[in-house]
């Protein structure tokens, strides 16, 4: 397959796919099919993508151009591939898990939630193909308005003020911060494109580069770092499968993977670590990571403790990006994909208690584990990646993190990653040691069982794919090794 036509067909499976859904609106258990049948091939084609670029191949695309030199653009790299084979692949998983969970709650608008799934995981390839700040400005502003609804999917006043605040925390940052931060990177260099070594060195004095990053940083709201990290948990609202969606697959990894691509292809590790343009944001990612942790110990209802857990955990991945050496940034690669796994565990999971169990809070989970153990077990395996231990797959990203602070001599920064493990080891061990292990409150239901097939076996896969990461680790960091040492395509070049 020409390499150029399989980046086409990876990027518009999902949106060729939205009228076909719509259209089967009528027959929900085809309509359900389709959808699961379209993350599969997405899925499909976006390994297809990696095999040729494992083969050496560079595909590139480019669609219009709103102005010379500002093109609407795609290409692959390693970290671009990565983010990339994340959102299609648990997209398959989720897609599987949202049939069973919309079902079980007798769930209305089924149709409208599936074409906004589909929408979002589309508006996610977007992101991770860009070849140019423009493209993945305007995807990563397509990927907010996507999941606005499915935020306010519920309807009721509580999912419609969550939803408000959710679309004006990202939008407003957007506007405020990132879009002046590209209009200033332009102006600077004379173009938007991504490439290897990055394209602000030399051209950006020194002193006004920590402004610069400060305006991406804080711009990419997705990335929730504090203080614009409101709109995460507003979102809580939302069923199940879209905070999955949201804290796993595509909203949160969105942020941190256009964080990554800022540091890499637009100022350069070397320009950051020579600069010094990052050491505030070591010191914001650390209080962001830390207060976040503490807020999520102070939570009784466990999605909204997982919330703030997320804050925590992508706080690492900012950390990674600020450390401004090789082992920093593959380590909040690395976070990035080993915490996708377990929090779209940690959240399914919360959503099969709540169709089982019909229960929301942490202190109501005593003695549940003992009726729902497999649901429990995965959660408790996803706790311990979150937290870092082996063999969970988790452990490999706060490695590498912490021998980034050790390069770049930052002993606090490693002192604030320990911290943060034993922080999220307190606020969700507890949960299954409760579940298993504390008496039932009140007679246990006689009708309590684990939950339905279709929201246990997701669970279970991706618990088990929290281990798998593990033994997989070392092809991914080879992968990863590489981000920095790919030449662009012809056709993006700048």
């Amino acid at each position: 397959m020409n390499p150029d036509f399989a980046l086409y067909l990876a990027l518009f499976a999902p949106l060729a796919a939205l009228p076909l859904i719509a259209a089967l609106a009528p027959w929900p258990n085809v309509r359900d099919a389709a959808h699961i049948g379209t993350a599969a091939l997405t899925f499909a084609l976006t390994l297809n993508l990696l095999h040729l670029m494992l083969g050496g191949a560079s595909p590139s695309l480019l669609l219009f151009e709103i102005m010379p030199g500002l093109p609407l653009a795609f290409s692959l790299e390693p970290l671009g591939m990565t983010y990339a084979l994340l959102a299609s692949g648990l997209w398959v998983v989720i897609a599987i898990y949202a049939v069973g969970y919309m079902r079980a709650n007798d769930e209305a608008h089924r149709t409208r939630f599936t074409i906004f799934f589909a929408l979002a995981i589309a508006a996610s390839l977007g992101i991770a193909f860009s070849a140019n700040l423009f493209s993945l400005f305007v995807f990563y502003e397509v990927l907010t308005l996507s999941t606005y609804p499915l935020v306010a999917h519920k309807g009721t006043p509580e999912a419609r003020a969550g939803a408000r605040t959710y679309l004006a925390m990202l939008l407003g940052t957007s506007i405020v911060f990132f879009l002046p931060a590209i209009v200033w990177t332009w102006t600077l260099t004379g173009t938007l494109a991504f490439q290897p070594g990055g394209i602000l060195g030399g051209r950006v004095d020194p002193a006004f580069a920590p402004f610069l990053l400060a305006l991406f940083a804080f711009g990419i709201g997705k990335a929730a770092l504090m203080p614009f990290h409101r709109w995460l948990p507003s979102a809580m609202v939302a069923p199940a499968p879209v905070s999955a969606l949201l804290h796993a697959v595509a909203v949160v990894k969105g942020g941190v993977f256009a964080l990554l691509k800022v540091a890499v292809y637009v100022f350069g590790v070397d320009y950051l670590s020579s600069s010094g343009a990052s050491v505030w944001l070591c010191w914001v990612a650390a209080a962001s990571l830390l207060i976040s942790a503490f807020i999520a110990l102070s939570k009784d209802d466990l999605k909204e403790r997982l919330a703030y857990s997320t804050v925590s955990q992508l706080a690492y991945v900012t950390l990674g990006v600020a450390l401004a050496n090789q082992m920093g940034i593959v380590g909040g690669a690395m976070q990035m994909v080993m915490h996708a796994m377990a929090k779209i565990t940690l959240f399914m999971c919360a959503g099969a208690i709540y169709v089982t169990a019909h229960k929301t809070r942490v202190s109501e989970m005593r003695g549940l584990g003992r009726q729902m153990p497999f649901t429990f077990a995965a959660f408790l395996i996803a706790s311990l990646s979150i937290v870092g231990l082996p063999p969970m797959g988790g452990a490999w990203a706060k490695w590498f993190l912490l021998m980034g602070a050790a390069d770049a001599h930052q002993m606090t920064m490693i002192a604030v990653l320990a911290v943060g493990s034993l922080l999220s080891l307190a606020y969700l061990v507890p949960v299954t040691a409760s579940a298993f292990f504390a008496p039932a409150r009140g007679e246990p239901s006689a009708a309590m069982k684990e939950a339905p097939l279709m929201l246990l076996l997701p669970i279970c896969l991706t618990a088990l794919g929290c281990i798998a990461l593990f033994a997989f680790a070392h092809d991914i960091y080879v992968f990863l090794l590489h981000i920095d040492f790919l030449p662009l395509p012809e056709a993006v070049a700048p």
